[in-house]
């Protein structure tokens, strides 16, 4: 059912908010203690549709939100109160109703409310473009009456028949009725997995997907017509929240809004500003005593708590909340740390060695013998004087730390760990396809950025006031050659710059040796490789930080000139 609400109040500016598809919704931009957005959406946060998860009938649940800004000006706060009052005149009645990007007669002593036909433009593509949802089949809700002054709220619900219709047509795979049991492990090989299954069972996860699984359901693309081979004894639960808010967002992206002769999705109509954001939510809250378990406070116990670094991951549940991309990173993130742990090891073995050799290595015995009374030459004309062998005995020592012969093997092992580590990761990975069903998994094309839409279509509306008939505009080499120069510009300038600063580095290195070299202080002189060393090495860390900050910053300018 859709909300034919008449809108008596015209939009504020957008403040370039674009969230696409992002189920925090805490990150809008909003502060913090101005509201939390699902407690938002809802006047009494006692109520029944649980903080704004479900429309006001407490039945229908909220799979994504479209959210603009609106402001109500004094005038129109004038006006609805006149229309109230005084809706036996029919004079005034019809002087106080404002007409679309009309300007509104007032009364001698009341000052003219400012028209900004911009945002009136936007009421009516935002207006347009929820009707064709609509008629796509999803049911819509507006909220205005938020905590959030001067933002607007736009609930969509996705109906049974709309989630069959949409799953059928991505093809989504969907579990069947067909189950089959996974054989399992006989004789030796068992027991050694219930003996490894009782050592870790302190660091695995207190979450029912993470368990064994002794049977599987068979999974296949869904069909209407073949609905008697699907589950649904319980249709409330056979489409997860993950994947009615993919379905609903899909047919966003599709859907047209066809004023003043163009056509775009969701996603241009985020780059324009006519909506500030567009986002599904989460399943519940996570804080709190008498907060209903939901898979998303699972996760915050079990996963995104520094309390359980040392356990494994629950990727079967991070993949059913955030999906299959999220979930392969995180099961490659884990691997990854995984095998990370002998590596670490053995290079902690490396290090021990080296300190327990360190006194046996003959170069650093002859480095700090004073008996040897080794005179070198001078690091520097003229200044610098003869100095001892001896003064460097520091240095010697600790490069034998972590240059010494075991580091050969180091070597030789972080070779074989990287073979290692590629072909563990192909093995897992090909279980958690099997496991996921993402078999015959095809990745879909990424859709064009917001910004790339906004800027084709502004090429073809000017195209069209110059009465040029074109088929479908894209961006040519001319409209692209200011941001590629601007580009390459850039990279050879950032490139330029870094070796610009490392150049300064080594003359850093240089110059300060050379003045210690010459100091007056015995420690100056004695201490010159320790303080030219170490202080290189914070002046490095310093710049690579700031560049980073730097190069993060203009590498998103560049992506959206």
């Amino acid at each position: 059912m859709r909300v034919n609400k008449k809108y008596s109040c015209l939009p504020a500016e957008e403040k370039g908010i674009h969230i696409i598809n992002i189920r925090a919704i805490e990150d809008i931009g909003y502060d913090q203690h101005e509201s939390t957005l699902l407690n938002s959406l809802s006047k009494n946060p006692d109520a029944d549709c649980k903080y704004g998860l479900y429309f006001r009938d407490g039945k229908r649940k909220v799979d994504y939100i479209l959210v603009y800004h609106y402001k109500k000006s004094s005038a129109g706060k004038t006006l609805t109160r006149r229309v109230h009052h005084n809706d036996s005149s029919a004079r005034s009645t019809k002087q106080d109703q404002p007409l679309p990007g009309k300007g509104v007669q007032l009364e001698m002593g009341e000052s003219e409310p400012h028209v900004d036909y911009h945002e009136d433009d936007k009421r009516f593509r935002r207006e347009e473009y929820e009707g064709n949802l609509a008629e796509a089949g999803l049911e819509l809700e507006h909220d205005e009456d938020t905590k959030i002054h001067g933002v607007g709220f736009v609930k969509i619900h996705a109906p049974w028949n709309v989630l069959c219709r949409e799953a059928e047509f991505l093809k989504l795979k969907m579990p069947t009725k067909k189950m089959y049991q996974i054989n399992q492990t006989h004789g030796l090989l068992k027991k050694i997995n219930s003996v490894i299954q009782k050592i870790t069972e302190p660091i695995q996860p207190k979450v029912a997907e993470h368990k064994p699984q002794t049977v599987k359901r068979l999974s296949y693309p869904f069909s209407r017509e073949k609905q008697h081979l699907f589950d649904l004894s319980d249709r409330d639960s056979f489409f997860d929240s993950k994947t009615r808010s993919t379905i609903v967002y899909e047919i966003l992206k599709r859907t047209t809004c066809t004023k003043a002769k163009y056509s775009m999705g969701i996603t241009s109509l985020l780059a324009n500003g006519v909506y500030s954001a567009a986002y599904p939510l989460h399943d519940g809250d996570y804080e709190g005593e008498n907060v209903e378990p939901n898979d998303r406070k699972l996760l915050c116990e079990e996963w995104a708590s520094y309390g359980v670094f040392y356990k494994y991951q629950p990727i079967d549940l991070v993949r059913k909340y955030f999906g299959e991309k999220i979930g392969l990173y995180f099961a490659w993130l884990g691997v990854y740390t995984q095998m990370l742990i002998p590596a670490s090891v053995v290079g902690i073995i490396v290090f021990l060695y080296g300190c327990a050799t360190v006194d046996e290595n003959i170069p650093s015995m002859e480095m700090c013998d004073q008996r040897n009374n080794i005179t070198m030459c001078p690091l520097c004309d003229r200044t610098c004087s003869y100095w001892k062998m001896s003064s460097a005995c520091a240095t010697a020592r600790a490069s034998h730390l972590f240059d010494n012969p075991a580091t050969v093997f180091f070597s030789v092992f972080m070779a074989l760990w990287a073979a290692t580590f590629m072909e563990h990761w192909k093995r897992k990975q090909m279980r958690l396809n099997y496991r996921w069903d993402l078999t015959g998994f095809e990745e879909e094309e990424d859709h064009p950025r917001a910004e790339y839409e906004a800027k084709v279509l502004e090429k073809s509306l000017r195209k069209e006031h110059k009465h040029k008939e074109t088929d479908k505009e894209k961006l040519t080499w001319k409209d692209r050659f200011p941001a590629y120069l601007t580009n390459f510009v850039g990279i050879i300038f950032m490139v330029g710059l870094t070796f610009a600063i490392v150049f300064g580095v080594i003359i850093y290195r240089i110059s300060t040796a050379a003045a210690l070299a010459i100091s007056s202080t015995p420690s100056g002189r004695s201490s010159v490789r320790v303080t030219v060393t170490a202080t290189a090495v914070i002046i490095n860390l310093v710049v690579i930080i700031i560049l980073d900050e730097v190069y993060g910053c203009i590498a998103r300018w560049l992506t959206q000139i």
